[in-house]
């Protein structure tokens, strides 16, 4: 009885450590060292632009695939409602500064972007954006100015910078300047090739790529019709060939101005069209799982408020309470490799600490 009991004990014995040593190399599997990210900013984005683009959808979002979610506090150095110079610095820069500033410190001393970590510790970056590229969100992650308003000196700044691709409007602040200059000549003298429009944007698979397709802002959705996921995808394409990794930073620019006009249809549309985009940074999460997508907002425009609505039909009644930002927390939704870092409250410039963790590159900013 003693023998049996004894080998009944090592049989059980063997399975609890075999489930266990399952157990952990699952774990391993689910939560991958993180060496793609892709940052999707939804200009504006509040939790009632979210839900507004879900009634019109009838009921879904893309979105909705992340499995976290949490809040980041938007307000500035020195107003409790931030602009986007100050809110796309922040989580580029992990760094509160004053409104209006690109890529400073209250000082006005240049502070290090994710791309820039990104950049010298060998991985591809790159900027997409349904505005100029020198507007303040992406200048934020590339340029390094006391004035969002200074749009050629951000240019120069993105022709001097170590990115691997652009894509957005902007042209004019590269080749039709006050001082004459043709940064689109230095851009391919420095070995960037330049696409003027969409169809070559997508030619364009390996090397650098400049692409900058309106001469200031590409037009309000569906006037330009799927530029933005097709520049994701683009962008996507290219910086994938880097086995060390990537860091991308996509905006979706023009819901901050939907909700600014106080439209409400221009802001589901382009609502809808940001999420779209965020399907094509998602599918690639799951086809590459050692990628992580964060997608937030900057701050929130317009004080939206949902006032009715019917998910059978998409119809949604919303009434704005300021023309201006508002200060409200912002969602902040997490999917992929290291996505669970993303619950909870905290201040937007956490973001850039999160993101430094999850690739190895250290805390300090």
């Amino acid at each position: 009885m003693k023998r049996i009991h004894l080998s009944l004990l090592i049989v059980l014995s063997v399975f609890f450590v075999q489930c266990s040593s399952a157990g952990d190399k699952t774990g391993q599997e689910t939560t991958p060292q993180v060496k793609n990210v892709i940052i999707m900013i939804g200009d504006g984005m509040g939790v009632s632009q979210v839900y507004a683009g879900l009634t019109a959808n009838k009921g879904s979002l893309h979105l909705e695939k992340c499995q976290f979610v949490g809040f980041s506090k938007t307000y500035s150095a020195n107003n409790y409602i931030t602009d986007s110079g100050a809110g796309g610095t922040a989580i580029a820069c992990g760094t509160k500064t004053k409104n209006g500033a690109i890529g400073v410190d209250v000082d006005g001393k240049p502070v290090k972007s994710i791309l820039e970590y990104a950049a010298e510790n060998g991985l591809s970056t790159g900027v997409v954006a349904s505005c100029a590229v020198t507007h303040a969100t992406p200048a934020s992650f590339v340029a390094h100015q006391p004035s969002r308003k200074m749009e050629e000196e951000i240019a120069v700044d993105f022709l001097n910078s170590d990115i691997t691709v652009f894509i957005g409007g902007g042209k004019r602040y590269f080749d039709a300047r006050s001082d004459n200059e043709n940064l689109l000549d230095k851009l391919e003298a420095k070995g960037f090739q330049v696409a003027l429009n969409m169809d070559d944007v997508k030619k364009v698979t390996t090397g650098k790529l400049a692409g900058l397709v309106a001469d200031e802002h590409p037009a309000l959705y569906p006037e330009r019709g799927e530029f933005l996921p097709e520049s994701v995808q683009a962008a996507i394409n290219l910086l994938k060939n880097n086995d060390k990794g990537f860091c991308l930073m996509v905006e979706g620019s023009q819901i901050d101005w939907a909700c600014h006009a106080n439209e409400k249809d221009a802001t589901v549309n382009e609502m809808l069209d940001f999420d779209r985009a965020i399907k094509v940074a998602l599918d690639y999460a799951d086809q590459d799982p050692n990628t992580l997508v964060i997608i937030t907002a900057d701050h929130e425009t317009g004080g939206m408020a949902l006032t009715g609505g019917d998910l059978s039909t998409g119809e949604v009644e919303a009434t704005y309470a300021s023309t201006g930002h508002t200060s409200v927390m912002v969602p902040v939704f997490a999917y992929g490799a290291g996505a669970v870092e993303f619950a909870g409250i905290y201040q937007n410039t956490d973001i850039l600490t999160k993101i430094l963790n999850l690739y190895g590159f250290g805390t300090e900013k």
